[in-house]
């Protein structure tokens, strides 16, 4: 299997066997290379199988070449378990169903590939839910938390996967199925009997127990978090022998999970949490017996804690920056830099039970202990954020070298903790390192991360010795090595200091029964690779040392390298969920990792590798993946590194197109702004070539762009033109930048803008010369034509910047340029970096007024004409009809729901509306989390995209749209949506149905223009 005819035919093979999907190309391979710890190991393939006869089907086709495999959940693991130089199944883009609720026997059976909340979502309907919860809870997968035994924060209260999982059905090395469970005496002769193909397994880990019985109830630790090595005490003579959960935290060493049957608990319906705050962590660690030990109505559902360290980390890298005044003392702790916080969850069926369990743990506290209740499930919700963001904050150094695992996941008995972390605190001074604590204080487990130099081989030699001795601190403590995370190679070297060598050779034996030929992820817990092998970033890995001065961007924050930017990634794995947030379109719509963040970041760094694929800037893998990057910037945001992956391919393409010709839809929508300033010239006849006539067609598909949607349609004047017989006021107080989408396509909404400012007592200057931010050109990375499109830009706004004046920009894209691009394309200018400052958007900019300045808006905002009129193109919605039905001289509740693009978000600038309606006046305002709307500029409008942006539109962004919209209408609600980014308008104009609400800029809105719009078409 060396060769690549091998693989050749290995690939064909495993093609020819199963209906998924089989990928062996470069590209896909570097993107497995590496899961979220330290290791790398590169993949012979990947396969996403469909259905567990594909499973079957392949591991007999490896079997029969004789290759290792290794099954996948997210690839979140810490411990480089989930990387291997096998061929890897991946279950998450297909076997993710949920085959079954059984809410009376409160039982789930679902495949491996089903995201966690998923099934959370699902169980709540019926008041369940599944117990264990890590921090990656929205996206990792039930295959993954078997395959870890993973834990998470409401362990305290519904135990590990391992006491959560009643059977499993698996398939073997070389082919085999099975169904495992529980087995009494009768059951185990009972398949016996009847010949079950499980039956010699049975009898062999009967064996295996017997032998090993006196040792494993010896030296298995008593605690709630015992995760390292195998679960030997499912084996244990006098009670049932579990081969199910003898299984779980095995790692894909033994089989391959494709179906498991799972317990659901009961979830509380109502839930508080009090935060306690103590004077530093290790006095929040020896608190925690007495906290478990309250007596309460309702068992404590978790106890999570966190050090002063982790808020610190926190701010600097700018994460839940709005939740932390949440946190008691939290001022005074990072004054005094020592500080901890205790999160205690209580619940119970009824708001009466809730209160009265967390009273009683409120008055069981010492007097010295400062505490806070949260009781809105916002201000949790933003708590619980604080503590899930453990591994983004602390991932990254100030000097922004990574912080990595090596021994982050011990666990100890809750009675020891404090007196753990003092020991390894104590190992830190000695041998010069630092860490963040965070974790599950309740069960003994608790996380950190630390500044281990694992690029030299004196470092690795420090950092073998420190692991070592932090291995027989937990053992000394009666603790385990692993408390959530598993082993893999990170500590399956360290099994025996925990179990001995006799133990361990029982895990080896156990494997032998599963896998006799050693090729389930090998390397890994049994027999496993040194620790201080297979390094990600090891002595061995190659820095390119290309100066920061052949890059167009300055990237400031990561020495001016690229390769530096794209090592930010560390395989969190945000950037694969659903739910929330902007991160990453087009993997929600493609399920291909490379279409990931995560992905698209592994890639660039395995470009300045050159080992799986070419370190070349013509490199067609990295091409290939940032193909379908929509350029949104949500990963600068949602990103806990803030990988920001539209700078990087734009940096990329300005590299890879460097003296060579681009695709023709890159020059036909990159210079967008030069055709809209042509094109306004004669815009009858531009619009007519553009739209409706025999041409159209013809015009768009030899330029690249899609013929599926109409173009935008070019004003008949456009806003400069409109301002260039009204002198500019010799003192202006505000300029409003017309930029090109305002100019040429939207002045109406510049000139509503103009009317808003004015109508406030502001002096408008509404710049005559043409300038222009680029922003189109850097989806194309054209970056030189960049740069010389905002020094001109610099140039026309050189007299107002000279004089401080504010720059407002209408569009959000436009203004991400300014605030962005501008000052990281051109550092040197000073110039650049004053106008980022001076840019605002129309709500900032109305933000920094006096408050009785805004009277005349808000005047507007209290007639019901207003309410009227905006409400009368709601369409079928009931808002509507109740709106008519009350009349104009009634006033019902005005509920506004704002849409913000990508790129305001990514400036800070997204939530500026809400504040100032607010200040306006308007009671209820919503700000959505409905992600990317799909267009993003001109990716929707290229050929190639054409079909991938409309499919993000319609099947993630509309329905949260509407669900938004509808969810919260009522008989006394009309509710207002407000979309101000062109791309967004343009999107939901291309994709609504015409009953649909007809969404309104904030300048509309705030002009009382409302009315007079019309209807989508």
């Amino acid at each position: 299997m060396s060769t690549s005819m091998g693989i050749g035919g290995l690939e064909r093979q495993l093609r020819a066997a199963v209906a998924g999907d089989v990928e062996f190309d470069a590209g896909t391979r570097a993107a497995y290379a590496t899961d979220s710890s330290n290791y790398r190991q590169v993949p012979l393939g990947v396969i996403f199988p469909r259905s567990a006869g594909d499973v079957v089907a392949a591991l007999a086709v490896c079997a029969e070449r004789d290759v290792p495999v290794l099954g996948r959940g997210a690839g979140t693991s810490l411990a480089g378990q989930a990387c291997n130089a096998a061929v890897v199944f991946d279950f998450s883009r297909h076997m993710n169903r949920i085959i079954e609720i059984d809410p009376q026997a409160r039982t789930a059976r679902v495949e491996p590939g089903v995201v966690l909340d998923d099934l959370r979502r699902a169980a709540e309907a019926h008041g369940l839910t599944f117990g264990p919860d890590p921090a990656t809870h929205a996206w990792c997968t039930l295959g993954g938390m078997i395959g870890n035994n993973s834990c998470g924060t409401h362990a305290l209260y519904a135990g590990k996967t391992v006491d959560n999982v009643l059977s499993l059905r698996v398939a073997c090395y070389g082919g085999g199925e099975y169904e495992f469970g529980e087995y009494d005496e009768a059951a185990y002769a009972e398949a016996v009997r009847a010949g079950a193909p499980e039956a010699g397994i049975l009898g062999s880990l009967r064996e295996i127990g017997r032998r090993h019985a006196d040792l494993i109830r010896e030296r298995f630790p008593d605690i709630p978090r015992r995760v390292s090595g195998y679960n030997l005490d499912q084996l244990l003579p006098g009670r049932p022998l579990n081969a199910a959960r003898l299984l779980v935290g095995t790692e894909s060493t033994c089989a391959l999970v494709t179906e498991a049957l799972v317990t659901l608990t009961p979830s509380p319906a109502h839930r508080r949490l009090l935060i306690l705050a103590y004077r530093d962590v290790f006095e929040a660690a020896d608190a925690v017996p007495a906290v478990l030990a309250s007596k309460l109505p309702h068992p404590l559902l978790g106890l999570e804690g966190f050090d002063v360290a982790l808020v610190r980390q926190m701010k600097a890298r700018g994460l839940n920056l709005d939740h932390l005044p949440l946190l008691p003392g939290v001022d005074a702790a990072l004054t005094a830099d020592s500080g901890g916080w205790l999160l205690a969850e209580v619940g119970g069926d009824t708001e009466v039970e809730a209160d009265e369990a967390a009273h009683a743990l409120a008055v069981s506290l010492p007097a010295e202990v400062g505490h806070r209740l949260l009781v809105d499930q916002a201000e949790q919700r933003g708590a619980w954020a604080i503590r899930e963001s453990g591994l983004g904050a602390t991932a990254l150094r100030p000097d922004g070298g990574h912080n990595a695992e090596g021994w982050e996941d011990g666990a100890v008995p809750p009675a020891r903790l404090g007196e753990y972390l003092r020991g390894i605190s104590a190992l830190w001074a000695e041998y010069g390192y630092a860490g963040a604590w965070y974790g599950h204080f309740g069960q003994g487990c608790v996380h950190t991360r630390n500044n281990f130099d694992l690029h030299t081989e004196s470092g690795l030699r420090m950092y073998r010795a420190y692991v070592e001795r932090a291995a027989d601190l937990v053992v000394s403590l009666g603790g385990s090595l692993s408390g959530e995370h598993g082993d893999g190679q990170a500590r399956g070297e360290l099994l025996e200091k925990m179990y001995g060598p006799e133990l361990v050779d029982a895990f080896r034996q156990v494997k032998s029964v599963f896998d006799p030929r050693g090729r389930m992820n090998p390397g890994k817990v049994v027999d496993p690779y040194p620790l201080d092998t297979n390094l990600r970033y090891g002595p061995s890995y190659r820095k390119d040392p290309a100066p920061a001065q052949q890059h167009f961007f300055a990237l400031a924050h990561d020495d001016g390298s690229l390769q530096h930017a794209a090592e930010r990634c560390v395989g969190v794995g945000r950037c694969r969920r659903d739910d929330a947030g902007v991160m990453c379109p087009s993997y929600r719509a493609t399920r291909d990792e490379r279409h990931s963040t995560r992905g698209r970041a592994k890639l660039l760094v395995e470009l300045f590798q050159g080992e799986v694929t070419p370190h070349t800037w013509r490199n067609k893998d990295v091409r290939e993946a940032l193909d379908l990057c929509l350029a949104c910037k949500g990963c600068a945001t949602d990103c806990p590194t803030h990988v920001d992956m539209a700078t990087y391919k734009s940096e990329f393409l300005a590299h890879h197109y460097r003296r060579r010709l681009r695709p023709r839809a890159m020059y036909a929508l990159g210079l967008t702004p030069w055709i809209a300033r042509l094109g306004a010239r004669l815009p009858k006849l531009t619009n007519a070539v553009l739209n409706g006539s025999r041409l159209s067609a013809l015009v768009m598909k030899s330029a690249g762009v899609t013929t599926r949607r109409p173009a935008p349609v070019i004003a008949s004047k456009t806003l400069r033109r409109s301002q260039r017989d009204t002198p500019l006021p010799e003192s202006p107080t505000v300029v409003l930048w017309p930029d090109t989408f305002t100019d040429a396509y939207r002045p109406d909404v510049g000139e509503a803008w103009r009317r808003v400012f004015e109508s406030v007592g502001e002096r408008v200057a509404v710049p005559h010369d043409w300038a222009c931010c680029g922003r189109p050109l850097y989806d194309a990375g054209m970056l030189k034509l960049a740069k010389r499109t905002l020094r001109r830009l610099l140039d026309v706004l050189e007299p107002f910047t000279s004089m401080d004046v504010p720059i407002v920009v209408p569009e959000p894209s436009c203004l991400a340029a300014f605030r962005d691009e501008l000052p990281a394309l051109l550092p040197e200018d000073p110039r650049a970096a004053k106008l980022a400052g001076l840019s605002r958007s129309p709500a900032e900019h109305l933000l920094t007024l006096d408050p009785d300045d805004l009277s005349p808006l808000a005047y507007e905002v209290a007639q019901p004409r207003t309410q009227a009129s905006t409400h009368a193109s709601l369409g079928a919605g009931r808002s509507a009809r109740t709106a008519a039905a009350a009349g104009p001289g009634t006033v019902t509740e005005h509920r506004i729901v704002i849409h913000p693009h990508c790129h305001a978000r990514a400036v800070q600038a997204a939530d500026a509306d809400r504040r100032l309606l607010r200040q306006l006046g308007y009671t209820r305002v919503d700000v959505l989390d409905a992600g990317c709307c799909g267009l993003a500029g001109s990716f929707g409008f290229r050929a190639e995209h054409e079909a991938i942006s409309r499919q993000i539109g319609e099947e993630q962004w509309l329905p949260k749209i509407a669900a938004a919209i509808w969810d919260a209408s009522d008989d006394e609600v009309t509710t207002t949506m407000v979309i101000d980014g062109f791309s967004c308008a343009t999107q939901y104009q291309h994709l609504a149905q015409p009953t649909d609400i007809r969404p309104l800029t904030l300048a509309e809105l705030l002009d009382g223009s409302a009315g007079k719009a019309d209807p989508i078409p």
